[in-house]
């Protein structure tokens, strides 16, 4: 399938996403609710018109990432070099340079699973915390293209994940953390989203806080050309909000979510709007 994809223009792929747009918020209708409840919490001055056509937008990207995301099996170096546009890399090398591992901040943007596949295509060594399926055919097809192509997987919950992470960090890779969803108990903390309570998930606080490891973010966007943007920041500095633990972690945890925050602002029509991101925190 990914040779016959690769043989169809890019432009099509577009097409064929906005099918799939239309198909989800016209025809199934799926999380309509969501969507459009999602878009008012962070752009309440919009008005009716022009929140719904963002909606649409966001799903047409939604539906070209899945195209995109099956041209993965037949990625190289020369597809990367063609089709991915990397940006601020002197920040990853940096970070890379003080030989603590680097804990990258990412959040569901673009098309992140081009991006987990390309830096490994291109020689960097790349963790990916990322839950998996519960149907194996699908968990095999969707993260067996990641693997075969470098990306390594590290199950969020477990029982080896701390040790996974820290041998990663250990050994001077990058271990990414998306965490711009909803995360309850145990393993989020209360948090504000766009100014409204939620919570988030504290891992990446917490490995930064143990480790010293620098927290670099990185998000990915499409171009007018289709060519996806791979792009680092410069460090999220430690500061310092309480001498008591669980308060720090809440912290800096929120200081990561305004990092996020400012990504979707730049790019809202490639972010993920589907998820229920704003929960009770029980």
């Amino acid at each position: 399938m990914a040779f016959l994809l690769s043989l169809v223009p890019r432009r099509w792929l577009w097409y064929w996403g906005v099918v799939l747009g239309w198909l989800w918020w016209d025809v199934f209708r799926f999380r309509r609710f969501t969507l459009y409840r999602n878009i008012t919490i962070v752009f309440p001055e919009l008005p009716k018109a022009e929140r719904v056509r963002l909606i649409k937008r966001s799903l047409s990207w939604l539906g070209f990432n899945f195209f995109e995301t099956l041209l993965i099996p037949g990625m190289d170096a020369d597809w990367v070099r063609k089709w991915v546009v990397l940006e601020g890399e002197e920040h990853l090398d940096a970070a890379l340079a003080k030989g603590k591992g680097v804990l990258l901040l990412s959040l569901h943007l673009g098309n992140g699973d081009i991006a987990a596949v390309a830096l490994p295509v291109m020689g960097r060594k790349l963790n990916l915390i990322s839950k998996r399926f519960k149907v194996k055919w699908a968990n095999d097809f969707w993260f067996g293209m990641r693997e075969a192509k470098g990306t390594k997987l590290i199950e969020p919950h477990a029982r080896d994940n701390a040790f996974q992470i820290l041998k990663a960090l250990k050994a001077n890779e990058s271990v990414v953390f998306v965490i711009d969803q909803f995360m309850g108990r145990p393993y989020g903390i209360p948090t504000e989203f766009f100014g409204r309570p939620t919570a988030t998930a504290y891992g990446l606080s917490l490995f930064a806080m143990k480790t010293g490891a620098p927290v670099v973010p990185v998000w990915t966007y499409h171009g007018e050309d289709l060519r996806i943007h791979v792009a680092f920041g410069p460090p999220v500095e430690i500061e310092h909000f309480s001498d008591d633990k669980d308060l720090q972690m809440k912290g800096m945890t929120q200081k990561y979510n305004s990092v996020l925050e400012r990504l979707i602002l730049a790019h809202p029509e490639q972010w993920m709007w589907v998820h229920r991101r704003w929960k009770h925190w029980e």
